[in-house]
């Protein structure tokens, strides 16, 4: 069995797949990158599932027997804003437009790489989650940072921070005081590679440490990543 890495308040997914192979693959990987992740074979049990259990982010294969991914997603969107992601086989254009009119958020094709699903679980997860952090502020130090409006101010003052800065910050920040790999960066702060998180890290620390070579907040957490030591 496959011990999950999910936190207490980790966003909860459902995968409906009626692929035995995928619905395994997907929940062993959600479950290792901190999620808590449910699996159903068909639209009937899936509405089971949401019948008992709140999620955050619903994955729908398009192609299954009986009721098909793009009907389930129309029922969810008339009662629910929960994002929605669909995975499919049939990568027309014309698919892709029936499925966003159906109410989905995003749409993937078959076969995929599991990171570019979980930079597009995390992307929609974000998206869906702005009202709930845009009263939320941290401190550090001399700067102030808005989770939401993704604002960083110093002393009052607004500090510009390029897009990079901003989601890699935004990260770090939904997680304070806690080491967060670098491989984890990379994913949630749509750095792409590890390599861009150092980079994004150094010029971060340029804008809100006295001494960017003796980082106090940002700090580096060997053998793991980074951690923000927010007060």
């Amino acid at each position: 069995m496959t011990k999950s890495h999910a936190k207490d308040d980790a966003s909860h997914i459902l995968v409906v797949d009626d692929d035995d192979r995928i619905r395994s693959l997907l929940k062993r990987y959600l479950n290792d990158n901190g999620f808590r992740t449910s699996v159903a074979a068909n639209a009937k049990d899936a509405r089971a599932l949401m019948s008992s259990f709140d999620f955050d982010l619903f994955i729908f294969d398009v192609m299954m027997p009986g009721e098909t991914g793009f009907s389930l997603t129309k029922s969810v969107r008339a009662a629910s804003n929960v994002p929605i992601l669909l995975l499919t086989a049939r990568g027309m254009p014309e698919d892709r437009i029936e499925g966003l009119e159906a109410g989905a958020d995003d749409y993937l094709s078959k076969p995929f790489e599991p990171r570019e699903l979980l930079l597009r679980a995390n992307g929609l997860l974000r998206r869906a989650r702005p009202s709930q952090l845009s009263r939320k502020e941290i401190t550090f130090g001399e700067c102030t940072f808005s989770i939401g409006r993704g604002e960083l101010r110093r002393n009052g003052e607004l500090v510009r921070l390029t897009e990079g800065e901003t989601s890699l910050l935004r990260a770090l920040a939904q997680k304070p005081r806690e080491a967060i790999s670098r491989e984890a960066l990379a994913e949630q702060s749509d750095a792409g590679m590890e390599r861009s998180v150092d980079v994004q890290v150094t010029r971060l620390r340029k804008k809100i440490e006295e001494d960017p070579r003796a980082p106090i907040y940002l700090q580096t957490v060997r053998g793991v990543g980074y951690a923000l030591m927010a007060d």
